[in-house]
This record gives C-alpha cells, sequence and structure tokens, in this order.
C-alpha cells in the first residue's frame, strides 16, 4: 500500500522571540535559522520516518531544489514534485519562550499546483493507495474528486482552515479528517468540543476523526467508537511541527496495525518528542524511538 502527500513544500524562516508581536510593533528577535517545512513535507518525512512507502506531490521554485534533496535522503519518492516558474513556498515564523509559534505563510510554488499535474500524478496510483491532503496547495478539491473516481482512501488535515475548504469536494470525500480543536469547531460550528465531537459523528457516520488536543491528549471517533489518549508530558521548546509529526505517525502507525488504540498512543510519543526540538521536519523523530510496534495480525 503507497501513500501519496499531495501537499505543500515550503521554506520555514524561524525567528525565536521572548513574546508574539503586536500590530506596529518592532523588535529584536534573539536567533533566526532557516528549515524545511510545509505541511505536506514534513507529513511526508513523518510518515518516512514511522516507516510508511510514501511519495511525495506537488511544486516547488528553482530554489527547491534542496527540500527534494532532504525528501530523498529520507526515503520519500519526490518523482511527481514537479518545478514551478515561482518561488518556493515559505513560511515566518515566531516561536516565543514558552514554544508556541505563530506562522505566516506565502504560498509561492504551492499555488502552482494543477488539475494536468493532479492526472499526471495520479495515474500511478489505485485503490487500495492512500492519498493525504492538507489546505496549503491549488486544486485539491481536483485532487480529491480524482483519487476517490480511483477507489484511494482519502485522508485529510484541513490546515489551513478556510470556508472555502470547508464548502469544496475535499472534506465532503474525505474518509478520514485530522483536526485540531479550531478546525473542528469551524467544521462543526461549535467550540464545545466534545458537542463538537458527538455532532461530527452523528452528521458523518461514514467518516473517521482523528482530534489532537494540545495537553489534553487526542482522540478518535468513528464506527461509533470513542478512544481518547492522553498527552505524553513534556516541557516543549517548539510545538511548530507537532501535529504533522502526530498525523504523520498515527496514520503509518494505523496502515501497519489496523489499531487506532496502537496508533494514538505511538502519534502521541512521537508528537511529544518533536516538541523537546527545535525546528519541523527536523524535529520529527525516528521509528527506533518506539518500542510498541505491533504489525497488523
Amino acid at each position: 500500500m503507497k501513500v501519496l502527500c499531495f501537499g505543500s513544500l515550503n521554506l520555514d524562516h524561524t525567528y525565536q522571540v521572548e513574546r508574539f508581536l503586536k500590530p506596529g510593533e518592532t523588535r529584536s528577535a534573539s536567533g533566526y535559522e532557516i528549515h524545511a517545512g510545509g505541511k505536506g513535507l514534513n507529513q511526508a518525512i513523518a510518515l518516512a520516518r514511522a516507516g510508511a512507502e510514501v511519495h511525495m506531490a506537488g511544486c516547488v521554485g528553482p530554489d527547491g531544489g534542496w527540500l527534494l534533496e532532504l525528501l530523498r535522503s529520507e526515503g520519500v519518492r519526490t518523482q511527481w514534485v514537479e518545478e514551478a516558474a515561482f518561488p518556493t513556498g515559505h513560511a515566518v515564523i515566531q516561536v516565543d519562550g514558552s514554544g508556541q509559534n505563530c506562522i505566516l505563510i506565502c504560498a509561492g510554488a504551492n499555488a502552482a499546483v494543477s488539475p494536468e499535474q493532479a492526472g499526471r500524478t495520479l495515474e500511478h496510483f489505485s485503490a487500495g493507495d492512500v492519498l493525504l491532503l492538507q489546505n496549503e496547495i491549488s486544486e485539491n478539491d481536483c485532487i480529491a474528486r480524482q483519487a476517490k473516481a480511483r477507489g484511494m482512501e482519502l485522508w485529510l488535515n484541513p490546515s489551513p482552515v478556510t470556508a472555502e475548504l470547508l464548502e469544496g469536494d475535499a472534506v465532503k470525500l474525505a474518509d478520514w479528517l485530522v483536526l485540531n480543536e479550531l478546525e473542528l469547531a469551524a467544521l462543526t460550528g461549535t467550540e464545545d468540543t466534545a458537542q463538537g465531537v458527538s455532532q461530527f459523528m452523528e452528521r458523518s457516520p461514514e467518516k473517521k476523526l482523528v482530534l489532537t488536543l494540545g495537553r489534553e491528549g487526542s482522540l478518535f471517533a468513528g464506527n461509533g467508537v470513542l478512544l481518547r489518549q492522553a498527552a505524553f508530558p513534556v516541557t516543549a521548546v517548539d510545538t511548530t511541527g507537532a501535529g504533522d509529526t502526530y498525523l504523520g505517525y498515527f496514520l503509518a502507525s494505523f496502515l501497519e496495525t489496523g489499531s487506532p488504540s496502537a496508533a494514538l498512543k505511538r502519534a502521541a510519543k512521537a508528537a511529544a518528542l518533536a516538541v523537546t526540538r527545535s525546528g519541523a521536519a527536523e524535529a520529527i523523530p525516528r521509528r527506533r524511538s518506539f518500542s510498541d510496534s505491533g504489525r497488523r495480525g
């Protein structure tokens, strides 16, 4: 079974700050680094480090070659990443003293994904394969429709959440939704998490939900079952890639074991390790960090 991560590839410009800037304010950063990023790239690396067979699709600019080299060094297949005549997408990230972040994204080449590229890519995948989408590239709805027509299983991480995404085909066609609390509120219209989960289960009984809750842990809802997983307590340094790490490990573990509870636990461990390190892709732990790796059957 192959996983196709059709998503963003970014250059992350990360600034260490005492606190987030206010409108009109100018302050000095205490540190600056450039990291590989983009939710697509981060999740592809997390999947690969968790042991899945991963194919990356998307667009970079002429300045994005080192991102492809990084992916290949992690075992991710990159033949479906195309070069666009735009700079590679990038993000400006502030990380404060407690490890929290705020992120400004410029789409760049991520907005150059076309229906034609989707067709060229998806013709190499078939029923039983998995498509993973986020919301940092163009043509998500088109990609989702083509993938479902081929019988692929669709996992969607609707981040950043937008009205256009929520009204589009990707959400409607998704078999799995991987969300945080804010995204669940946008999807269900309520900020009460318990009520939102209940509404999701009632309205979309055919879909499965994975919900991350920060320090409150995470949960799985699907097939009439609700499972909870506590967070592993750590001292956070940088939370930038925590959600992407969690998703990659959950998906890889579920494909391997078929067990939502095992996937919840392993993903929680991976995310806990990731936030103790700086960066996004660089902070994702490798599978050998875990000892709970059962196999399906």
